[in-house]
């Protein structure tokens, strides 16, 4: 891609998400997550109901009335994200790919936590933690993070959530809201995310294609997998060789919502032809 053409697509998806984030998403990303705590924010003179715990001593003894003290929730937070940039992330058959889905769904997210003046950070992980970018605050630094996601080429095209998790864990040592933008096609990471998610807020995002749910029926094709490389013959008219494709992404789906249900780690589920913004919102509102 070259740098006309991505400035092009940075610049659309910006005015796509964060009109989003401006008007829809904004109020609900702050409702959603907590600061880490309460900080004094003033005092004003003691009215009937106060608690009695909050008097400022100093000051009521200097102006000889009581004063108690006013606290605000400590804003402040950092969003990580946390995005699949592995082979199966370019599959895609309707109006977008995954990952071009993917990097709408994390500009969004990002421009939301902006306006609420919390850090945003980046972890593309492929089997390997392809790339990574500390959070920081501003459009410019969103703006780094969507470019980046657009343009990136990863080492590796498998999947390793297990290690983006524990990457995760090892850069923010203090507690994070962390969202896991995939399509899930792997396995054993869920004893790393109940580790994580003990620390860290964590919501996991599955994106999906529908070709990967249901295999049409078109006679022999020859398939190849995105992440090995590898040429497969199959006969789509087999109902037997449907079935089995059909289950093989149920067990995915099984295990994504079972292993973010043990951990207490929360789920999004969503296929390219989905409108994401409607997945986000209820989202929101249920948390």
């Amino acid at each position: 891609m070259d740098k006309k053409e991505l400035l092009r697509k940075v610049r659309k998806i910006e005015i796509k998400t964060k009109r989003l984030s401006d008007h829809i998403f904004s109020g609900a990303y702050h409702s959603s997550f907590k600061g880490r705590g309460m900080i004094f924010g003033e005092v004003r003179l003691y009215q009937f109901g106060d608690d009695v715990r909050n008097i400022d001593w100093n000051v009521t003894a200097r102006y000889h009335e009581p004063y108690v003290k006013l606290f605000e929730e400590e804003r402040e937070l950092t969003l990580m994200l946390l995005v699949d940039v592995s082979g199966s992330a370019l599959f895609g058959t309707q109006h977008q790919t995954k990952r071009e889905m993917l990097t709408e769904i994390s500009a969004t997210l990002a421009f939301s936590a902006i306006q609420n003046n919390d850090k945003v950070g980046l972890i593309s992980f492929s089997d390997r933690i392809e790339l990574y970018i500390p959070p920081k605050k501003g459009r410019s630094h969103v703006l780094r993070i969507i470019s980046e996601s657009l343009e990136y080429q990863p080492e590796s095209r498998r999947t390793n959530i297990a290690r983006a998790l524990r990457f995760l864990s090892n850069v923010q040592k203090r507690k994070t809201i962390a969202f896991v933008l995939s399509d899930f096609s792997d396995i054993d990471y869920e004893q790393t995310l109940t580790i994580a998610a003990r620390k860290h807020d964590i919501t996991g995002i599955r994106v999906c294609d529908r070709r990967e749910r249901e295999l049409p029926d078109l006679g022999m094709l020859n398939l190849v997998d995105y992440e090995t490389g590898e040429n497969i013959l199959v006969n789509t008219s087999s109902k037997r060789v449907r079935s089995a494709y059909r289950q093989y992404d149920a067990d995915l789906e099984k295990r994504f919502v079972d292993g973010f249900s043990r951990s207490g780690a929360d789920t999004i589920q969503m296929a390219t032809t989905d409108s994401y913004v409607k997945k986000l919102l209820t989202y929101f509102s249920r948390r």
